[in-house]
């Protein structure tokens, strides 16, 4: 019963992802804490993005719910230009970059589809926007890791990107012991000539 139970659900979030470019600069900066901290829980590179909402364990045939107001907001919407700057952490243990750019309209775009998901009758943790993108977990027996990179990357300032897509994402977080692993089940390019 369980199993069945878990197979009619995803773990699903809506967020923007950085074109490769820009996520290539990153890993160059990150290059030497790669080779300083292999124990850390790194995210790939493919997986990296900005969660705009986190919507948690849903129904598939949720799911089905939000494809249609998701494509018209991102067809009525130009994209949002950012770029990734500085480091940061999260307890000491989860490792950050952060988001500079159009930060307001990185708000009102999440506001937006926090609005669309809730006119869409799903219940979820409507917790404030804290623009970043995590790069990596550090183990609880490694509490240094996670600081130490953070500062390395203070001085970092990324090339500005279009955000070009909103996504619709799934993870297999908690599924097994496997790392956490995404994938789009939609996206859709920003088509729109005025914001809002």
């Amino acid at each position: 019963m369980n199993e069945h139970i878990q197979s009619a659900t995803v773990r699903a979030f809506i967020a923007l992802a950085p074109p490769d470019e820009a996520k290539e600069e990153l890993a160059r900066e990150l290059r030497s804490a790669y080779e300083a901290y292999p124990r850390m829980r790194w995210n790939r590179i493919e997986d990296w993005h900005i969660t705009l909402a986190f919507l948690g364990e849903l129904p598939v045939a949720t799911i089905a719910l939000l494809r249609p107001p998701l494509a018209e907001l991102a067809g009525a919407r130009r994209p949002v230009e950012l770029a990734l700057r500085g480091g940061g952490h999260f307890d000491e243990r989860v490792l950050w970059t952060g988001i500079e750019g159009d930060l307001e309209g990185l708000h009102e775009l999440a506001a937006e589809v926090r609005g669309i998901v809730k006119d869409c009758g799903v219940a979820f943790e409507d917790r404030p926007l804290r623009p970043h993108l995590t790069l990596a977990r550090a183990r609880r027996d490694d509490p240094s890791s996670a600081v130490e990179t953070a500062a390395g990357l203070a001085g970092f300032v990324g090339r500005r990107w279009p955000a070009e897509r909103l996504h619709l994402v799934v993870s297999n977080f908690g599924r097994g012991p496997e790392p956490i692993r995404y994938r789009d089940l939609a996206a859709w390019h920003f088509d729109g000539e005025q914001h809002g």
